[in-house]
């Protein structure tokens, strides 16, 4: 009996490792294996051991092959997808000599703050990256580890974000995606290739990274004898050359230059992101300006603090997620882990407004407002770098599409409704970051475009939901908070 191929798009996060099984033809999801991960740190560490990443992929696989009953040998593609700008550095055996340092690891701020200083200011970088340092940024990271783990750095002889890790492990090749590679600090959007007077900047040396693949779904090898045997699966399947996660949910929603452009996207995950896929390249030191998965762009802005600072105001009130009710006059900046955009790395939650009427309810309200609030601010930076003005009644009216378990949220969705008064897109889908990953790995079996292939399968599509009138109140009270805040926030008189 034969079996329509299948391919294997991996989510490799924060939190997780997601394998999902689809049929290369339709998408439809045939299984999705999942492997938690460990995440250590406190005081504003948080690393991981890559091992683990690689551990629980081969547990997702087994787990997503099992309920997919599949047989092995109809798999004909694998792509990963990865959490960006996390530091992966190896030694001379190809393991790491230390645990990863992730994104949300916000120790290399000051490193950051001294990088976008000694290359002339945010524009400069800008011009050249499509970004400006942040915490997050692997740049950053790497400048963090040479000055406090020197001899880590001497040691290391090749550098890897986590999904090339993965990548690399699968295909024995190092390679990487612009996507990908433009959260790195070291790559230029306006090149297309690594920068290396940045590198000269860094210490870091080019034999050091892998290359740049021309999109993520290239085919940059094929499955190697060992993985094949350490993951249980046919050695010989194609590789694609994977991506970051943001980019990869935008091939998963069909966005790009064989699908939808300029159209915005709102990620409520762990941490709140907002992007659109355009032709246009960024150049705003508010936004990270990267590359996309398919050659294009994809401005982007990302909030630390979303579904995991607003579930944890939910616990500290001793309330359930949806116990919750408009903040009325309260205004709460949920900034827990500091923040991203607005860049405030050393700030902490703020509070204001507290009336003897105030509820629970309503502070846990205030809560997802002050979060949705900081994140759709964003969203008007990314829609202006795609060359539009996000007012006019043509852009306004582009469906805001909602994705990541918030999503799933009815808070969540009312709030975001209400203060955005955008007509919104929940697609059905939930996995689309893998989704995204299993057409880069289709692209890679098939040589055909990796967005064409999504948008085909139709997996952007979902429920629809109209406009509402939009808080145009609650939206004020909490951007004055906000800009009147930042300078104490930012530990400034």
């Amino acid at each position: 009996m034969t079996h329509s191929p299948v391919v294997i798009g991996v989510d490799s996060s924060t939190q997780s490792t997601k394998a999902l099984f689809a049929d290369a033809a339709t998408g439809k999801p045939l299984a999705v294996g999942r492997a938690p991960h460990r995440v250590d740190g406190s005081a504003g560490a948080r690393e991981t051991d890559p091992e683990d990443w690689w551990q629980a992929l081969r547990e997702a696989i087994a787990g997503g092959l099992k309920e997919s009953g599949a047989p092995a040998s109809a798999i004909t593609g694998i792509a990963v997808s990865g959490q960006q700008h996390g530091l992966v550095v190896l030694g001379r055996d190809g393991r790491p000599l230390r645990p990863a340092l992730l994104w949300n690891d916000t120790r290399s701020a000051p490193q950051a703050a001294a990088l976008t200083a000694e290359l002339g200011g945010p524009r400069a970088w800008t011009a050249r990256t499509g970004s400006v340092p942040v915490a997050a940024v692997t740049a950053a990271k790497w400048w963090w580890l040479r000055e406090h783990e020197p001899s880590t750095a001497a040691a290391c002889t090749a550098v890897r974000l986590p999904h090339d890790f993965l990548t690399e492990r699968l295909a024995g090749v190092a390679a990487t995606d612009p996507g990908d590679a433009s959260g790195t600090g070291w790559y230029s959007t306006a090149t297309g290739a690594y920068d290396p007077e940045i590198l000269e900047l860094l210490g870091l040396g080019s034999e050091l990274l892998p290359t740049v693949a021309a999109t993520g779904g290239t085919r940059v090898g094929t499955l190697t004898a060992h993985a094949a045997d350490f993951l249980g699966l046919p050695s010989g399947i194609a590789v694609a050359a994977g991506t970051g996660d943001n980019m990869s949910a935008a091939v998963g929603l069909g966005l790009g230059g064989a699908g939808l452009l300029d159209h915005p996207v709102l990620s409520l995950g762990t941490s709140g992101t907002v992007f659109a896929a355009t032709r246009t390249r960024p150049a705003n030191p508010a936004l990270s300006g990267f590359a996309a998965a398919d050659g294009g762009y994809l401005p982007l802005a990302c909030t630390l603090n979303c579904t995991l600072a607003v579930d944890r105001i939910a616990a500290l009130l001793g309330l359930d997620r949806d116990d919750a009710a408009p903040g009325g006059e309260a205004v709460l900046l949920p900034y827990l882990d500091g923040e991203r955009t607005p860049d405030l790395p050393a700030a902490s939650g703020l509070l204001t407004g507290l009336r003897h009427a105030t509820t629970p309810r309503q502070l846990l309200g205030a809560a997802y407002e002050g979060a949705a609030v900081t994140v759709l601010r964003a969203l008007d930076e990314v829609l202006r770098a795609c060359g539009l003005d996000p007012d006019s009644p043509d852009v306004a009216a582009r469906p805001l599409r909602l994705i990541g378990g918030g999503a799933q949220g009815r808070i969540w969705v009312e709030t975001v409704r209400r203060l955005s008064g955008r007509p919104l897109v929940v697609p059905a889908g939930t996995e689309l970051v893998a989704v995204g990953a299993a057409a880069l790995a289709a692209s890679a079996a098939s040589g055909a475009d990796p967005v064409a292939i999504a948008h085909d399968w139709g997996t952007g599509r979902g429920t629809e939901l109209p406009p509402v009138e939009r808080d145009l109140e609650t939206w004020e009270r909490v951007g004055s908070v906000l800009e009147h805040a930042a300078p104490s926030l930012l530990g400034r008189p």
